[in-house]
């Protein structure tokens, strides 16, 4: 109960609102000390308790200061860690960029690879052209052979065309040459027959 009446009474724990009760108390003190030396010594006590009083003032508003100077310093401090985090994301943000650019770049060299080893298993544009220039001529000669071949086809058509005619005037004439020599025959044995009767 003690105790807890004197932290009321003593506030922040420093003691002042004692030490001025007690300057209060010797101030009255002093003021109905009836000797001299009694009054000079209560006054040497007030003197005492006065400068103790403004030590701990004067303490006090050094710590109060150096309370405002830290404050001061941790706002610095907290605005300078604010900023570090804001530059981390940044430069965080900025890194994944580079990590999605450079998987870009991955994936398009990986690309660039797979239709580089498809390119390397087909022949250069010069043995292309090479190969398609070799292969015109020898369509071109084809064709100089296939119209040969055709004109020749057509010569045989018409050669054989004119054997079948020469064939067939030729079996006419022997038919021809059958139906005299029939016609003949008939008319000699016929001669003959008239001739024995």
């Amino acid at each position: 109960e003690v105790i807890r009446k004197r932290l009321l009474i003593d506030g922040d724990g420093a003691g002042d609102d004692r030490r001025i009760n007690l300057l209060v108390k010797s101030f009255i003190k002093w003021c109905n000390s009836g000797s001299q030396e009694e009054g000079y010594s209560q006054y040497q006590r007030m003197l005492s308790t006065l400068s103790q009083c403004e030590f701990s003032m004067g303490k006090t508003l050094l710590v109060y200061d150096m309370n405002l100077r830290e404050m001061e310093n941790y706002e610095k401090i907290y605005k300078d860690i604010e900023n570090s985090i804001a530059a981390a994301h940044e430069k965080i943000s900025e890194c994944k960029k580079q990590i999605l650019q450079a998987k870009r770049i991955r994936k398009n060299r990986q690309e660039y690879d797979a239709l580089a080893k498809v390119i390397q298993h087909h022949p250069d544009r010069h043995e292309t052209l090479k190969q398609l220039e070799a292969l015109g001529k020898e369509l071109q000669n084809l064709s100089h052979i296939k119209e040969n071949v055709e004109d020749k086809l057509e010569l045989r058509r018409k050669q054989f065309h004119v054997l079948l005619s020469t064939i067939h005037e030729l079996q006419q004439t022997l038919e021809n040459d059958e139906k005299l020599s029939e016609a003949e025959e008939s008319q000699e044995a016929q001669m003959e027959a008239e001739a024995k009767q």
